[in-house]
């Protein structure tokens, strides 16, 4: 039973060379790879310089995407931005993962269950969305509480479980020492994301454990993706089992 997961840093549809809103060039960026389910971080909704989209709901209607979850974090003078997820299939049991570090910008993680259905048969996966803090400190807290959190500690080591998003985590330090050893597997290793027209870090992973197996992962680099946001996305193809 296979699906596709991408995660992608939009940056409110504001492109990363020109810094002009454009959210069909983040629609097109994202129907290039057909994703069954999708990590999205910095999303607005309300907000006048996204001419008040909302853009949860925006995209999931020019995607196609029949569930949409989204997680207001950052409130401003009018409208908010944070994280969503989009599926082709249904979510349920949402939880809001604390993630805001003192003194330090509100942050959450997104995590709910994703029911994968294929030729008549529907496996469970569990989803978190995250974005991490600038910090190393405040990323190290972060990452903690995750591993920590009910949808993690409530799973055994054997359900499918996903933790995806922007980590801004540049020297892969989060992953050797915190969730590897949770027993949680890197989908990409060097691939860069960041800045999305010349990338030259690796900002944005996808770690996964439990049932299921890695195929393919990759940075999508197409010429609207160089252009949509100051990120690039990254994609995975899964097989549960």
């Amino acid at each position: 039973m296979r699906f596709r997961l991408l995660s992608y840093n939009i940056h409110k549809g504001i492109g990363g060379v020109d810094r002009r809103y454009d959210l069909d060039r983040v629609i097109q960026a994202i129907a290039h790879y057909q994703p069954d389910v999708a990590f999205l971080q910095e999303v607005d909704e309300g907000v006048p310089r996204s001419r008040r989209h909302q853009q949860c709901q925006e995209l999931a209607l020019a995607l196609g995407f029949s569930h949409q979850l989204f997680q207001s974090n950052v409130t401003l003078k009018e409208g908010s931005y944070g994280n969503a997820i989009l599926s082709h299939f249904p979510l349920d049991n949402r939880h809001d993962v604390e993630l805001t570090v003192p003194l330090k910008k509100r942050r959450r993680g997104l995590a709910t269950h994703c029911h994968v259905h294929r030729n008549g048969h529907t496996r469970t996966v569990r989803l978190i969305n995250v974005h991490l803090g600038l910090a190393g400190y405040e990323r190290a807290i972060q990452t903690r509480r995750i591993v920590s959190s009910n949808p993690v500690t409530g799973a055994n080591r054997a359900t499918p479980l996903i933790v995806g998003g922007d980590f801004n985590d540049m020297w892969n330090q989060l992953g050797p020492k915190l969730l590897l050893p949770q027993g949680f597997h890197p989908v990409v290793g060097a691939h860069k994301t960041f800045p999305a027209a010349y990338p030259v870090s690796t900002l944005d992973r996808i770690f996964y454990r439990g049932k299921m197996r890695l195929h393919h992962a990759y940075t999508g680099a197409t010429q609207v993706a160089q252009v949509a946001s100051d990120h690039l996305p990254v994609i995975a193809d899964f097989e549960l089992f």
